[in-house]
């Protein structure tokens, strides 16, 4: 994943596409933060890990998007959804609904139990099933629109 975005670094910097290296080079420093933070510098992270950042990063730039929306600053809520579109293609592809709805029966009916105290255990057996090809709130509210069902 790292050569793929050294790669469209480069390319952004000869096309002279400054907010796509500007939110190439955000990631990058992201993953060296995270390298240095973890005493992995000379290793480096895995696929996994960086796309985990990446998913944090992507819901950093939903978020503020929605904040400058709601404050009536349309540009500023523009920029952060033009920066979320460039992170979103280093992201695995989300799973349809229909399919993470399979996840959650299959989730529920390993731990055998329906009740809202089991909720969290349920979305870790989700998550752990998904391979990360699902954002945690829409598994959330999966599960807890499968255990408000009687």
């Amino acid at each position: 994943m790292q050569d793929q975005l050294n790669q469209d670094l480069k390319a952004g910097m000869l096309a002279g596409d400054k907010p796509l290296v500007s939110t190439l080079r955000g990631l990058k420093s992201v993953i060296l933060y995270a390298e240095v933070a973890g005493g992995r510098r000379d290793d480096g992270l895995k696929g996994e890990e960086i796309t985990d950042l990446f998913r944090k990063e992507a819901k950093k730039r939903q978020e503020s998007a929605d904040l400058f929306t709601k404050g009536g600053n349309q540009q500023k809520a523009n920029e952060e959804l033009a920066e979320l579109k460039v992170i979103q293609n280093y992201l695995p592809q989300q799973m349809s609904d229909e399919d993470l709805q399979v996840l959650v029966d299959q989730a529920v009916q390993e731990v055998g139990d329906t009740s809202p105290q089991a909720m969290g255990r349920i979305i870790g057996k989700v998550k752990e099933l998904s391979k990360g090809s699902a954002d945690g709130s829409r598994i959330a509210a999966a599960v807890k629109q499968k255990l408000s069902q009687p």
